[in-house]
């Protein structure tokens, strides 16, 4: 035994002993993967004019958003501590502007072919794009919230296809 089994709670990060620790993936075929992620940032409607007219004093809000989220989910290995270094083929992130929240709603896109899924990766793409978002116009607006970051699709591997139900963030709706 490598010590890699999951417990019987089904967590992976811990061994028999309870120790985390990073999960062995050397068995896994290599697949094609793919992890989409969502969330959003609500502010006013008077923050939301402004991101969307460029006028933000620090530039293109949803721009550098975008570079944010991109470079967030090419670290995700040194920011979460049992995530596996992947090569990743692809981040594409969509901000999109929302007047019904208002706010803006993130969405990324990752992609590689390797022997673990991505998920983390998008998931950290969607919460630094929105971290981002909050920073480049806090000044003018501290009070918007950064809500429902959540995976929306998963592809590949063993586990399959995961797609979270209509309107209901887990996906595990009732």
């Amino acid at each position: 035994m490598t010590g890699d089994a999951a417990e019987p709670s089904g967590l992976t990060h811990f061994d028999a002993a309870g120790a985390a620790h990073m999960v062995d993936v050397s068995g896994k075929p290599v697949t094609d993967r793919v992890a989409v992620a969502r969330g959003s940032v609500v502010m006013s409607a008077q923050t939301l004019d402004l991101v969307m007219s460029g006028s933000a004093k620090k530039g293109d809000v949803l721009g550098v958003a975008r570079l944010a989220g991109i470079m967030g989910a090419k670290r995700t290995a040194d920011l979460i501590p049992l995530c596996h270094p992947l090569p990743i083929t692809k981040v594409a992130l969509s901000l999109t502007p929302d007047p019904a929240l208002p706010g803006i709603v993130v969405e990324a896109t990752v992609k590689t072919g390797g022997q673990t899924g991505v998920e983390m990766e998008a998931l950290t793409a969607v919460s630094v794009a929105c971290l981002t978002i909050y920073d480049m116009v806090k000044a003018v607006e501290k009070s918007m919230r950064i809500e429902g970051i959540h995976l929306v699709l998963k592809e590949g591997g063993k586990s399959g296809r995961y797609e979270a139900a209509p309107g209901h963030p887990s996906g595990n709706a009732p």
